[in-house]
């Protein structure tokens, strides 16, 4: 009888570093959300990181850089967070409810509801290095605008000039009518002091290309926005032609800027602002901003993909 209480008191022992440790919350991870206003749909995203004080959130929302959410409450199944309170007028919440890797809910300003929210867990896409890629192949053929379209055409003013893709005014962004997952991309860019673009993987993703002054490297000139800064900082070239050689597998993301490793193997968390859907598990086209200035102009556009 004794021997059997020691072996009782053992196991228990083994049993309450287990049984101490704290449950994760359901809404624990990285989420992929579509927001639905009475004037149509556009995508966000959210990371909760569970600590030992209190949960965090940060949020993408439908335009600029990610930022953390506040006052994030978790009961059960329920989660409340607040994403900003501007200097006048209600705050603008989210009322969410989990259900396995499905999240709903509502986002509110004060006590009224202004957008439905739907979402899923977003996708890990750990993938393996193909054993070959195929030969690069142009994506713009120097001429026209063949394999591209503007999301405004009534404010496009994108042209082919002299073998080079040029945006002469502040209107419309371009995107390939074709679309990619796992790719190496190859463009060459002519950014003037003051100018203002990106070049969206998949749709989503952004790489910063601007030569204004930000005052972080997470929006500097080869960051993908908000998330990852260069890890080399080099110098200006305003008016100058300069070169991005980029590998996207899955999440895992390399930039070379002019023949420097400037991201080396890193992941990219989630989708930047503006992107055009959050729809990760999907492919999606290359999309060249062209609405905050004129004056970039792009050429040398191919892309290589996994060879099959």
């Amino acid at each position: 009888m004794k021997r059997f209480y020691v072996l009782l008191m053992v196991a228990g022992a083994l049993l309450a570093p287990a049984q101490s440790k704290k449950k994760q919350s359901p809404f624990a991870g990285r989420w992929d959300i579509t927001v639905t206003t009475p004037n149509g749909m556009y995508p966000n995203w959210m990371e909760l990181v569970e600590t030992s004080e209190k949960p965090e959130a940060r949020f993408q929302p439908r335009a600029g850089s990610v930022r953390p959410a506040s006052d994030v409450n978790i009961d059960g199944s329920r989660l409340t967070l607040t994403l900003n309170r501007p200097p006048k007028g209600p705050a603008n919440t989210w009322e969410l409810n989990v259900n396995g890797d499905w999240i709903t809910g509502v986002q509110k300003r004060g006590d009224a509801v202004v957008a439905q929210l739907a979402g899923v867990r977003a996708p890990e896409l750990k993938r393996k290095a193909p054993t070959a890629w195929t030969e690069p192949e142009p994506l713009f053929n120097g001429k026209d605008l063949t394999g591209w379209v503007p999301d405004n055409a009534a404010n496009n003013h994108w042209i082919a000039q002299n073998g080079t893709l040029l945006n002469e005014a502040k209107g419309a962004n371009l995107r390939t009518t074709r679309k990619f997952d796992d790719f190496k991309l190859h463009i060459e860019y002519n950014c003037p002091q003051g100018g203002n673009s990106g070049v969206y993987l998949r749709g989503r993703y952004e790489i910063q290309i601007a030569y204004v002054e930000r005052g972080d490297n997470f929006h500097s000139m080869g960051a993908i926005y908000g998330f990852l800064a260069p890890s080399v900082d080099l110098p200006a070239r305003p008016g100058q032609w300069e070169s991005f050689d980029v590998t996207l597998l899955g999440r895992s993301l390399t930039i070379v800027r002019n023949g420097v490793t400037i991201i080396a193997n890193q992941e990219v968390p989630g989708i930047t602002g503006a992107a055009l859907d959050s729809d990760e598990n999907q492919p999606g086209p290359f999309y060249v901003q062209g609405d905050h200035s004129g004056g970039m102009r792009y050429r040398n556009i191919t892309v290589s993909v996994p060879q099959m």
